[in-house]
């Protein structure tokens, strides 16, 4: 988002306001979050899940942090790659402007559609929200809801470290959740920069 705001030249307050939004929006809802948790976990005991990692992953980390290290981000880099290397061909295939007419007179349904794109995992769809934001095709709320529910390879790596699949379709179904509605709710109010 941010190379894209740039590259146009969008007014520096454009830049920040954007941003703002974004870091408070996210820390009231990882606070909100986290509280929740805490309160439904109290009794709970929380498990070492960077053990069972390192297992997994058979990185030795007992043997030094430097070459497990490497070895962590040597896996993560070939998944990352290759899952975005699909991604990337999907979204070609599907086409930039297959998107931008769905999102075309959408009206309420437009935020909703933002953090749907912006589930893709890859930097494509905050470039894609972006310059429809920018086009003056969608909203400002829109341009937050996909914005918000952007993650980039964040859900590739959920899906690869944690293996509860009930779990991570809840974290994303919160997430779509959490962006859509904000992203509506600014739209009813008529925020815009």
């Amino acid at each position: 988002m941010l190379p894209i705001l740039i590259s146009k030249a969008a007014p520096i307050s454009v830049i920040i306001t954007i941003l703002t939004i974004k870091f408070v929006i996210g820390m009231i809802y990882g606070f909100l979050i986290d509280i929740i948790i805490n309160i439904k976990n109290k009794n709970k005991k929380e498990e070492n899940k960077i053990i069972d990692l390192c297992e997994e992953e058979h990185c030795h980390c007992e043997k030094g942090i430097v070459k497990s290290a490497l070895k962590h981000t040597i896996n993560v880099f070939i998944y990352i790659f290759i899952l975005t290397l699909i991604i990337n061909v999907i979204v070609e295939v599907v086409g930039e402007d297959t998107l931008k007419s769905v999102m075309q007179g959408a009206s309420i349904f437009e935020p909703i559609i933002a953090a749907l794109i912006g589930l893709i995992p890859n930097c494509a769809s905050s470039v894609i929200i972006t310059e429809l934001y920018l086009s003056e095709i969608i909203t400002f709320g829109s341009l937050i809801a996909g914005l918000l529910v952007n993650a980039g390879a964040g859900i590739l790596m959920l899906f690869r470290i944690n293996k509860n699949i009930k779990e991570n379709i809840k974290i994303i179904i919160l997430l779509f959740l959490l962006g859509a509605v904000t992203g509506i709710v600014m739209n009813l109010f008529a925020i815009t920069v």
